[in-house]
């Protein structure tokens, strides 16, 4: 008998897939793939949920988190993609949006309750943002820095080790041509920088198809 598994994404606009106006960012694109090969009658089906909300921080998470998790939770199983930091090391009015020390707190909070509904749990890297961005106040007000990015991703790589869990490094693939990968804005991928992202966590979602 077929099992029926969730994937359920949680992070900001990147998961998303603002300003993606052609596949609608990278989990739209493994969502289409994985209902494509359970039409083809290949294997399990995994349904996928893109719950990314534009602008969010781990503070956001915090609250809906055990929420979420209880409303989408499948006898079959769960995989669960957690990718923030990208707001929450924004410096606004001279301070953090969240801290380092509590972005960890927060973080290492949601995977204790996150391994509650499943084992199988993928942090997601931070990206890194282009250099015409890289410590300017945007108008926004907010204003990133590629160094806060390294900070921030060592510790999702250091919970990563600690909790045994697959830390899913777009940051490296993305660090040499980020200028190509990323829109206009400078912190979202474009269409080639999302569509970058889906192919590298594919393999991950065949695992369960």
């Amino acid at each position: 008998m077929k099992k029926i598994i969730y994937g359920l994404f949680f992070g900001d606009s990147i998961t998303y897939g603002e300003y993606d106006g052609v596949f609608g960012g990278w989990v739209d694109i493994l969502k289409r793939y994985a209902l494509q090969r359970f039409h083809e009658g290949n294997g399990d089906e995994l349904i996928l949920f893109n719950l990314g909300i534009g602008g969010e921080s781990t503070e956001g998470l915090m609250k809906r988190l055990p929420y979420e998790l209880s409303a989408r939770n499948s006898a079959d199983g769960n995989l669960v993609f957690l990718a923030y930091g990208a707001n929450d090391l924004a410096i606004k009015d001279g301070a953090y949006i969240i801290s380092p020390e509590i972005f960890k707190s927060n973080m290492e909070a949601a995977i204790r309750q996150t391994k509650q509904f499943s084992n199988d749990i993928y942090l997601v890297s931070i990206l890194p943002v282009s250099k015409k961005i890289d410590g300017v106040v945007v108008g926004s007000g907010k204003l990133r820095t590629n160094e806060e990015v390294v900070v921030y991703n060592q510790i999702l790589k250091g919970l990563a080790a600690n909790y045994s869990l697959i830390y899913i490094d777009f940051y490296t693939a993305f660090l040499e041509d980020k200028e190509l990968l990323l829109s206009a804005d400078g912190v979202h991928p474009n269409e080639k920088g999302y569509g970058m992202m889906a192919e590298i966590a594919l393999p991950i979602i065949e695992k369960y198809l």
